[in-house]
Protein backbone atom coordinates (compact mmCIF):
# COMPACT_ATOMS: atom_id res chain seq x y z
CA UNK A 1 0.00 0.00 0.00
CA UNK A 2 0.99 3.73 -0.94
CA UNK A 3 2.50 4.93 2.73
CA UNK A 4 0.43 8.21 1.52
CA UNK A 5 -2.98 6.11 1.90
CA UNK A 6 -2.10 4.72 5.46
CA UNK A 7 -3.21 6.85 8.36
CA UNK A 8 -0.31 7.26 10.76
CA UNK A 9 -0.17 8.56 14.48
CA UNK A 10 2.56 9.17 16.58
CA UNK A 11 3.55 11.44 20.08
CA UNK A 12 4.17 14.85 19.09
CA UNK A 13 5.25 16.19 22.83
CA UNK A 14 8.68 14.80 24.15
CA UNK A 15 7.87 11.03 26.11
CA UNK A 16 7.90 11.12 30.26
CA UNK A 17 6.56 13.11 32.23
CA UNK A 18 4.83 16.77 31.90
CA UNK A 19 1.78 18.51 32.18
CA UNK A 20 -0.15 16.74 28.15
CA UNK A 21 1.08 14.72 25.75
CA UNK A 22 -0.12 15.06 22.46
CA UNK A 23 -0.90 12.55 19.90
CA UNK A 24 -0.93 13.38 16.72
CA UNK A 25 -3.19 11.29 13.93
CA UNK A 26 -2.89 12.17 10.09
CA UNK A 27 -4.49 10.58 6.78
CA UNK A 28 -7.53 10.29 5.28
CA UNK A 29 -8.85 7.45 7.88
CA UNK A 30 -8.15 9.50 10.88
CA UNK A 31 -11.59 10.37 11.53
CA UNK A 32 -13.12 7.06 11.46
CA UNK A 33 -9.95 5.66 13.20
CA UNK A 34 -10.09 8.13 16.47
CA UNK A 35 -14.38 7.62 16.29
CA UNK A 36 -13.45 3.91 17.42
CA UNK A 37 -11.53 5.04 20.32
CA UNK A 38 -12.75 8.21 21.30
CA UNK A 39 -15.95 8.86 23.59
CA UNK A 40 -17.49 12.16 23.50
CA UNK A 41 -18.40 13.62 26.92
CA UNK A 42 -21.65 15.32 25.59
CA UNK A 43 -23.83 12.21 24.39
CA UNK A 44 -24.44 13.13 20.65
CA UNK A 45 -21.68 14.47 19.33
CA UNK A 46 -19.53 12.15 17.08
CA UNK A 47 -16.03 12.90 15.57
CA UNK A 48 -17.32 12.08 11.85
CA UNK A 49 -19.40 15.09 12.05
CA UNK A 50 -16.86 17.35 14.22
CA UNK A 51 -15.67 20.32 11.60
CA UNK A 52 -12.25 21.27 11.16
CA UNK A 53 -10.55 23.78 13.53
CA UNK A 54 -13.01 22.67 16.57
CA UNK A 55 -12.48 20.40 20.24
CA UNK A 56 -14.10 17.86 21.20
CA UNK A 57 -14.05 16.65 25.39
CA UNK A 58 -13.86 13.09 25.94
CA UNK A 59 -12.19 10.29 26.97
CA UNK A 60 -10.23 7.74 24.95
CA UNK A 61 -10.62 4.06 25.29
CA UNK A 62 -8.36 1.26 25.47
CA UNK A 63 -9.85 -2.72 24.46
CA UNK A 64 -13.42 -0.82 25.40
CA UNK A 65 -12.13 0.50 28.72
CA UNK A 66 -12.65 4.57 29.27
CA UNK A 67 -9.08 5.80 30.21
CA UNK A 68 -7.69 9.47 30.60
CA UNK A 69 -9.96 12.55 29.62
CA UNK A 70 -9.03 13.57 26.26
CA UNK A 71 -9.50 16.65 24.23
CA UNK A 72 -9.70 16.59 20.39
CA UNK A 73 -8.37 18.91 18.30
CA UNK A 74 -10.07 18.60 14.37
CA UNK A 75 -8.45 19.46 11.37
CA UNK A 76 -9.86 19.22 7.84
CA UNK A 77 -8.01 18.69 4.45
CA UNK A 78 -6.25 20.66 2.76
CA UNK A 79 -6.20 22.75 5.68
CA UNK A 80 -4.34 21.33 8.24
CA UNK A 81 -0.39 20.86 8.75
CA UNK A 82 -0.14 17.40 6.86
CA UNK A 83 -2.55 18.86 3.75
CA UNK A 84 -4.51 15.26 4.88
CA UNK A 85 -7.60 15.02 7.72
CA UNK A 86 -5.65 15.26 11.06
CA UNK A 87 -6.54 15.00 14.60
CA UNK A 88 -4.59 16.23 17.94
CA UNK A 89 -5.79 14.13 21.00
CA UNK A 90 -4.45 15.80 24.03
CA UNK A 91 -3.77 14.04 27.79
CA UNK A 92 -2.41 14.11 30.68
CA UNK A 93 1.40 13.78 30.60
CA UNK A 94 2.86 10.86 31.75
CA UNK A 95 4.43 7.40 29.45
CA UNK A 96 1.53 5.16 30.60
CA UNK A 97 -1.47 7.04 29.21
CA UNK A 98 0.50 7.96 26.29
CA UNK A 99 1.38 4.79 25.63
CA UNK A 100 -2.08 3.56 25.85
CA UNK A 101 -3.76 5.99 23.36
CA UNK A 102 -1.39 4.89 20.95
CA UNK A 103 -1.47 1.36 21.12
CA UNK A 104 -5.77 2.13 20.75
CA UNK A 105 -5.09 3.94 17.89
CA UNK A 106 -2.77 1.26 16.17
CA UNK A 107 -5.50 -1.47 17.07
CA UNK A 108 -8.01 0.52 15.52
CA UNK A 109 -5.70 0.79 12.24
CA UNK A 110 -3.43 3.50 12.51
CA UNK A 111 0.03 3.10 11.76
CA UNK A 112 3.26 4.51 13.60
CA UNK A 113 4.48 6.84 11.85
CA UNK A 114 8.43 7.43 10.88
CA UNK A 115 10.93 9.97 11.97
CA UNK A 116 9.24 13.53 9.92
CA UNK A 117 6.88 12.04 8.68
CA UNK A 118 4.22 14.89 9.27
CA UNK A 119 6.20 17.06 7.78
CA UNK A 120 6.92 14.69 4.72
CA UNK A 121 3.85 14.69 3.91
CA UNK A 122 3.10 18.29 4.27
CA UNK A 123 5.87 18.54 1.44
CA UNK A 124 4.48 16.17 -0.79
CA UNK A 125 1.15 18.03 -0.20
CA UNK A 126 2.44 20.70 -1.78
CA UNK A 127 1.99 22.67 2.34
CA UNK A 128 5.82 23.45 2.13
CA UNK A 129 9.05 23.58 -0.05
CA UNK A 130 11.82 21.06 1.11
CA UNK A 131 13.67 24.46 2.32
CA UNK A 132 10.64 25.21 4.84
CA UNK A 133 10.76 21.48 5.54
CA UNK A 134 14.50 21.83 7.10
CA UNK A 135 13.36 25.07 8.62
CA UNK A 136 11.05 22.87 10.65
CA UNK A 137 13.91 21.21 12.54
CA UNK A 138 15.90 24.08 12.99
CA UNK A 139 12.94 26.05 14.63
CA UNK A 140 12.81 23.11 16.94
CA UNK A 141 16.95 22.51 17.88
CA UNK A 142 17.35 26.51 18.13
CA UNK A 143 18.93 27.26 21.20
CA UNK A 144 18.39 31.27 21.38
CA UNK A 145 15.94 33.68 20.05
CA UNK A 146 18.12 35.13 17.30
CA UNK A 147 18.54 31.67 16.15
CA UNK A 148 15.16 30.74 16.42
CA UNK A 149 14.32 34.07 14.48
CA UNK A 150 16.83 32.84 11.73
CA UNK A 151 15.09 29.12 11.36
CA UNK A 152 11.47 30.87 11.19
CA UNK A 153 12.44 33.14 8.57
CA UNK A 154 13.11 29.76 6.46
CA UNK A 155 10.13 28.42 7.75
CA UNK A 156 7.92 31.40 6.84
CA UNK A 157 9.31 31.11 2.98
CA UNK A 158 11.87 33.79 2.86
CA UNK A 159 15.05 31.48 1.74
CA UNK A 160 12.48 29.75 -0.65
CA UNK A 161 11.30 33.83 -2.03
CA UNK A 162 15.05 34.62 -2.20
CA UNK A 163 16.21 31.74 -4.48
CA UNK A 164 12.70 32.30 -6.55
CA UNK A 165 14.19 35.53 -7.37
CA UNK A 166 17.40 34.21 -8.31
CA UNK A 167 16.70 31.42 -10.35
CA UNK A 168 14.00 34.46 -12.21
CA UNK A 169 16.70 36.65 -13.21
CA UNK A 170 18.98 33.20 -14.33
CA UNK A 171 16.08 32.05 -15.90
CA UNK A 172 14.83 35.07 -18.11
CA UNK A 173 18.81 35.71 -18.86
CA UNK A 174 19.21 31.68 -20.16
CA UNK A 175 15.69 31.94 -21.78
CA UNK A 176 16.98 35.17 -23.88
CA UNK A 177 20.57 33.49 -24.67
CA UNK A 178 18.48 30.42 -25.99
CA UNK A 179 16.34 32.08 -28.58
CA UNK A 180 19.09 34.43 -29.58
CA UNK A 181 21.20 31.04 -30.55
CA UNK A 182 18.51 28.55 -31.42
CA UNK A 183 16.35 31.21 -33.55
CA UNK A 184 18.53 33.56 -35.47
CA UNK A 185 16.42 34.23 -38.05
CA UNK A 186 14.10 35.75 -35.60
CA UNK A 187 14.98 39.05 -34.82
CA UNK A 188 15.40 38.49 -31.10
CA UNK A 189 18.43 41.35 -29.58
CA UNK A 190 21.80 40.62 -28.76
CA UNK A 191 22.41 41.23 -25.53
CA UNK A 192 25.07 43.26 -25.09
CA UNK A 193 28.89 41.98 -22.39
CA UNK A 194 27.77 44.77 -20.35
CA UNK A 195 23.88 43.32 -19.59
CA UNK A 196 25.04 40.07 -19.58
CA UNK A 197 27.96 40.28 -17.00
CA UNK A 198 25.95 42.83 -14.71
CA UNK A 199 23.30 40.10 -14.48
CA UNK A 200 25.37 36.93 -13.71
CA UNK A 201 26.98 39.05 -10.99
CA UNK A 202 24.15 40.37 -9.32
CA UNK A 203 22.75 37.00 -8.62
CA UNK A 204 26.59 35.90 -8.24
CA UNK A 205 26.30 38.42 -5.21
CA UNK A 206 23.40 37.06 -3.87
CA UNK A 207 24.61 33.85 -3.60
CA UNK A 208 28.10 34.90 -2.07
CA UNK A 209 25.92 36.62 0.55
CA UNK A 210 23.84 33.49 1.57
CA UNK A 211 26.87 31.65 1.61
CA UNK A 212 28.84 34.16 3.76
CA UNK A 213 25.98 34.42 5.93
CA UNK A 214 25.71 30.40 6.65
CA UNK A 215 28.56 29.87 9.65
CA UNK A 216 27.09 32.61 12.03
CA UNK A 217 23.83 31.38 11.19
CA UNK A 218 24.46 27.76 12.19
CA UNK A 219 26.01 29.00 15.03
CA UNK A 220 23.11 30.98 16.44
CA UNK A 221 20.55 27.82 15.66
CA UNK A 222 23.18 25.36 16.59
CA UNK A 223 25.50 27.01 18.74
CA UNK A 224 29.36 26.05 18.77
CA UNK A 225 32.22 23.66 20.46
CA UNK A 226 34.61 26.26 22.48
CA UNK A 227 37.97 25.55 24.35
CA UNK A 228 39.03 27.27 26.93
CA UNK A 229 42.79 27.10 26.56
CA UNK A 230 46.03 28.63 28.63
CA UNK A 231 48.70 27.64 31.10
CA UNK A 232 47.87 26.62 34.33
CA UNK A 233 46.51 28.75 36.79
CA UNK A 234 45.77 31.64 34.33
CA UNK A 235 42.06 31.44 35.06
CA UNK A 236 40.12 29.23 32.80
CA UNK A 237 38.44 27.67 35.42
CA UNK A 238 37.40 30.58 36.98
CA UNK A 239 36.09 32.10 33.53
CA UNK A 240 34.07 29.05 32.88
CA UNK A 241 32.40 29.46 36.27
CA UNK A 242 31.80 33.03 35.45
CA UNK A 243 29.92 31.68 32.02
CA UNK A 244 28.45 29.10 33.45
CA UNK A 245 26.73 31.17 36.44
CA UNK A 246 27.87 28.51 38.88
CA UNK A 247 31.04 26.45 40.30
CA UNK A 248 31.22 24.02 37.61
CA UNK A 249 35.22 23.54 37.48
CA UNK A 250 37.23 23.31 40.96
CA UNK A 251 39.42 26.55 41.28
CA UNK A 252 42.83 26.60 43.41
CA UNK A 253 46.35 28.32 43.31
CA UNK A 254 47.43 24.41 42.86
CA UNK A 255 48.58 24.26 38.93
CA UNK A 256 47.25 21.08 37.23
CA UNK A 257 44.24 21.31 38.80
CA UNK A 258 42.55 20.44 35.92
CA UNK A 259 43.63 17.36 34.54
CA UNK A 260 40.84 16.14 32.41
CA UNK A 261 38.83 18.56 29.99
CA UNK A 262 35.67 19.79 31.75
CA UNK A 263 32.84 20.14 29.91
CA UNK A 264 29.12 22.61 30.36
CA UNK A 265 27.38 23.95 27.92
CA UNK A 266 26.54 27.44 28.55
CA UNK A 267 23.97 30.15 26.93
CA UNK A 268 26.66 33.50 26.04
CA UNK A 269 24.15 36.07 25.20
CA UNK A 270 22.33 34.35 22.15
CA UNK A 271 25.11 31.87 21.21
CA UNK A 272 25.35 28.59 23.28
CA UNK A 273 28.83 27.43 23.64
CA UNK A 274 29.60 24.01 24.26
CA UNK A 275 32.46 24.82 26.42
CA UNK A 276 35.61 22.71 27.29
CA UNK A 277 37.90 23.55 29.95
CA UNK A 278 41.12 21.87 29.37
CA UNK A 279 43.91 21.01 31.63
CA UNK A 280 47.05 23.99 31.88
CA UNK A 281 49.12 23.61 28.89
CA UNK A 282 52.90 23.50 30.15
CA UNK A 283 55.93 21.43 29.22
CA UNK A 284 56.07 18.91 32.13
CA UNK A 285 59.02 16.50 30.43
CA UNK A 286 59.93 13.44 30.06
CA UNK A 287 59.59 12.09 34.05
CA UNK A 288 56.86 14.69 34.21
CA UNK A 289 52.87 13.55 35.59
CA UNK A 290 51.76 10.78 32.82
CA UNK A 291 48.29 11.94 33.90
CA UNK A 292 48.74 15.66 33.28
CA UNK A 293 50.70 15.22 30.06
CA UNK A 294 48.12 13.29 28.86
CA UNK A 295 45.79 16.46 29.63
CA UNK A 296 48.12 18.24 27.88
CA UNK A 297 47.85 16.45 24.79
CA UNK A 298 44.11 16.70 24.96
CA UNK A 299 43.94 20.41 25.24
CA UNK A 300 45.93 20.18 21.57
CA UNK A 301 43.51 18.09 20.44
CA UNK A 302 40.49 19.85 21.65
CA UNK A 303 42.12 22.65 19.91
CA UNK A 304 41.57 21.50 16.33
CA UNK A 305 38.34 20.45 16.82
CA UNK A 306 36.95 23.66 18.33
CA UNK A 307 34.72 26.19 16.41
CA UNK A 308 36.11 28.81 19.17
CA UNK A 309 38.96 28.83 21.22
CA UNK A 310 39.12 31.34 24.31
CA UNK A 311 42.59 31.79 25.01
CA UNK A 312 43.43 32.93 28.06
CA UNK A 313 46.65 34.90 29.78
CA UNK A 314 47.18 36.32 32.60
CA UNK A 315 47.50 40.05 32.37
CA UNK A 316 49.22 40.33 35.89
CA UNK A 317 52.50 38.26 34.55
CA UNK A 318 55.32 38.55 31.41
CA UNK A 319 53.87 36.79 28.44
CA UNK A 320 56.35 33.51 28.61
CA UNK A 321 57.44 31.24 26.11
CA UNK A 322 54.26 28.66 26.49
CA UNK A 323 52.11 32.12 25.90
CA UNK A 324 53.87 32.25 23.05
CA UNK A 325 52.86 28.86 21.73
CA UNK A 326 49.72 29.15 22.08
CA UNK A 327 49.19 32.36 20.33
CA UNK A 328 51.08 30.49 17.63
CA UNK A 329 49.12 27.64 17.48
CA UNK A 330 46.04 30.08 17.28
CA UNK A 331 46.61 32.00 14.35
CA UNK A 332 43.88 31.75 11.28
CA UNK A 333 41.66 29.81 13.62
CA UNK A 334 38.28 31.41 15.32
CA UNK A 335 40.47 32.22 18.33
CA UNK A 336 40.00 35.49 21.09
CA UNK A 337 42.76 36.43 23.22
CA UNK A 338 41.71 37.23 27.11
CA UNK A 339 44.34 38.65 29.27
CA UNK A 340 42.50 37.64 32.48
CA UNK A 341 43.28 39.22 35.73
CA UNK A 342 43.89 42.97 35.05
CA UNK A 343 43.25 43.81 38.30
CA UNK A 344 46.13 42.91 39.27
CA UNK A 345 47.78 44.04 35.96
CA UNK A 346 49.60 47.48 35.70
CA UNK A 347 49.30 47.57 32.17
CA UNK A 348 47.80 44.98 29.04
CA UNK A 349 49.46 47.24 26.22
CA UNK A 350 52.49 45.19 26.05
CA UNK A 351 51.07 41.96 26.11
CA UNK A 352 47.78 43.06 24.05
CA UNK A 353 50.19 44.35 21.29
CA UNK A 354 52.13 40.87 21.41
CA UNK A 355 49.18 38.85 21.30
CA UNK A 356 47.06 40.83 18.19
CA UNK A 357 48.99 39.32 15.55
CA UNK A 358 47.88 35.92 16.05
CA UNK A 359 44.47 36.92 17.11
CA UNK A 360 41.18 38.54 15.92
CA UNK A 361 40.68 39.82 18.84
CA UNK A 362 42.02 40.90 21.93
CA UNK A 363 40.21 41.94 25.40
CA UNK A 364 41.17 42.52 29.19
CA UNK A 365 38.89 41.30 31.93
CA UNK A 366 38.53 39.70 35.35
CA UNK A 367 37.16 36.81 35.49
CA UNK A 368 35.87 36.83 39.04
CA UNK A 369 33.62 39.90 38.20
CA UNK A 370 29.82 39.56 36.64
CA UNK A 371 30.60 42.66 35.01
CA UNK A 372 33.00 40.45 32.44
CA UNK A 373 30.30 38.47 30.74
CA UNK A 374 29.32 41.57 28.78
CA UNK A 375 32.28 43.03 26.70
CA UNK A 376 32.87 38.84 26.47
CA UNK A 377 29.75 38.25 24.78
CA UNK A 378 30.06 41.29 22.59
CA UNK A 379 33.86 39.97 21.47
CA UNK A 380 32.55 36.38 20.76
CA UNK A 381 29.19 37.41 18.98
CA UNK A 382 31.78 39.92 16.91
CA UNK A 383 34.26 37.43 16.54
CA UNK A 384 31.65 34.66 15.17
CA UNK A 385 30.18 37.31 13.05
CA UNK A 386 26.68 36.81 14.34
CA UNK A 387 26.42 40.30 15.64
CA UNK A 388 26.28 41.75 12.05
CA UNK A 389 24.08 39.12 11.42
CA UNK A 390 20.14 40.38 9.70
CA UNK A 391 17.91 37.64 11.64
CA UNK A 392 14.90 38.46 9.54
CA UNK A 393 16.45 37.66 6.21
CA UNK A 394 16.42 34.81 4.61
CA UNK A 395 18.96 32.49 5.25
CA UNK A 396 20.71 28.74 4.53
CA UNK A 397 19.80 26.56 7.34
CA UNK A 398 21.21 23.37 6.20
CA UNK A 399 24.73 21.90 5.20
CA UNK A 400 22.88 20.50 2.04
CA UNK A 401 21.53 23.62 1.13
CA UNK A 402 24.87 25.21 1.27
CA UNK A 403 26.22 22.64 -0.77
CA UNK A 404 23.83 23.45 -3.21
CA UNK A 405 24.25 27.29 -3.03
CA UNK A 406 27.78 27.03 -3.61
CA UNK A 407 27.57 24.59 -6.62
CA UNK A 408 24.96 27.19 -8.06
CA UNK A 409 27.47 30.13 -7.33
CA UNK A 410 30.82 28.23 -8.98
CA UNK A 411 28.51 27.65 -12.79
CA UNK A 412 27.94 31.43 -12.58
CA UNK A 413 31.47 31.95 -11.37
CA UNK A 414 32.75 30.08 -14.61
CA UNK A 415 30.20 31.85 -16.50
CA UNK A 416 31.74 35.26 -16.19
CA UNK A 417 35.13 34.12 -16.49
CA UNK A 418 34.48 31.74 -19.58
CA UNK A 419 32.62 35.28 -21.32
CA UNK A 420 35.72 37.18 -20.03
CA UNK A 421 38.05 34.64 -21.46
CA UNK A 422 36.18 35.47 -25.25
CA UNK A 423 34.06 31.67 -24.65
CA UNK A 424 30.87 32.10 -26.77
CA UNK A 425 27.20 32.35 -25.43
CA UNK A 426 26.25 28.53 -25.56
CA UNK A 427 29.23 28.14 -23.14
CA UNK A 428 27.39 30.68 -21.18
CA UNK A 429 24.18 28.88 -21.59
CA UNK A 430 25.76 25.35 -20.50
CA UNK A 431 26.76 27.44 -17.15
CA UNK A 432 23.18 29.07 -16.62
CA UNK A 433 21.95 25.03 -16.77
CA UNK A 434 24.22 24.17 -14.33
CA UNK A 435 23.41 26.69 -11.83
CA UNK A 436 19.62 26.32 -12.55
CA UNK A 437 20.08 22.98 -12.07
CA UNK A 438 21.81 23.12 -8.68
CA UNK A 439 19.46 25.74 -7.13
CA UNK A 440 16.38 23.24 -8.13
CA UNK A 441 18.22 21.21 -5.97
CA UNK A 442 18.62 23.94 -3.06
CA UNK A 443 14.62 24.26 -3.04
CA UNK A 444 13.86 20.68 -3.24
CA UNK A 445 12.08 21.12 -6.91
CA UNK A 446 13.83 17.89 -8.62
CA UNK A 447 15.17 16.45 -5.29
CA UNK A 448 15.44 13.09 -5.12
CA UNK A 449 13.95 10.27 -2.97
CA UNK A 450 17.46 9.85 -1.90
CA UNK A 451 17.81 13.48 -0.73
CA UNK A 452 14.56 13.88 0.32
CA UNK A 453 14.98 10.46 2.68
CA UNK A 454 18.29 12.63 3.64
CA UNK A 455 16.36 15.65 4.99
CA UNK A 456 13.99 13.88 6.85
CA UNK A 457 16.01 11.26 8.61
CA UNK A 458 16.89 13.59 10.61
CA UNK A 459 13.22 14.24 12.11
CA UNK A 460 12.18 13.28 15.45
CA UNK A 461 8.88 10.63 15.36
CA UNK A 462 5.67 12.86 15.81
CA UNK A 463 6.90 16.09 13.62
Amino acid sequence: MDRLQQTICALATPPGAGGIAVVRVSGPDAYPIVEKIFAPLHVGRRVAEAKGYTAMLGHYLLHGQEMDETIALFFREPHSYTGEDVIELSIHGGTAMADGLLEALITAGAAPAGPGEFTRRALEHGRMSLTQAEAVMEVIAANGRQGAALAKSALDGRLAKRIGAIQTALQSLNAHLTAWIDYPEEDVPELSDVQLLQTLRTQKAELDSLINGYGAGAVLRRGVDCVLLGRPNVGKSTLLNLMAGFDRAIVTPVAGTTRDIVEQAVQLGEIRLNLFDTAGVREVGADGDAIEAEGIRRSWKKLDEAGLVLAVFDAAQPLTDADREIARRCQDRPALAILNKQDLADSTENAAGTLRPYFKKVITLCAKEADSLQPLTEAVAELLGTAQLDTGAAQLCSARQLAAATRARDAIEEAIHARQAGYGLDAIGICLTDALQALCDLTGEDASDATIEEVFETFCVGK
